[in-house]
């Protein structure tokens, strides 16, 4: 089983940010990710932004599927 615990490398010490697991004995694996001063922005969602793909949703879409009259 994998547990993922996030810490803090810092100075040469490795902080946990939340419990450990209780188990005896294990082998883990540190990944180091680095620090990005990037912020990322969501790009702001215009309404109808799909209407230019010239999808339209059919009439029977709310039907039962052929595939499934056994099933229903």
């Amino acid at each position: 089983m994998y547990t993922a615990i996030k810490g803090i490398y810092e100075n040469g010490k490795l902080t946990l940010l939340e419990p450990a697991p209780d188990v005896e004995k294990a082998e883990v694996l540190v990944t180091f990710l680095e620090e990005t001063t990037h912020s990322f922005r969501k790009k702001k969602r215009t309404l109808g932004g799909l209407k230019s793909l010239g999808g339209s949703i059919p009439e029977d879409f709310n039907e039962p599927l052929d595939d499934l009259k056994d099933y229903v």
